[in-house]
């Protein structure tokens, strides 16, 4: 019984992380996104960033 308890925890770990990993990559797209965005819509005057820093 133990070692069908610890697959499953094991079984729901992995999917855990994989729907963690995949979150994590849609999130990361979408930053990648906005800052291409912020690039080709910076403005025309100052020092051309569009970001403070």
């Amino acid at each position: 019984m133990v070692p069908l308890i610890l697959v499953l925890l094991l079984i729901l770990l992995l999917f855990g992380a994989g729907f963690a990993v995949k979150a994590l990559w849609w999130i990361a797209v979408i930053v990648l996104v906005l800052w291409l965005l912020g690039f080709v819509a910076r403005p025309k005057g100052g020092t051309g960033r569009w970001y403070r820093w």
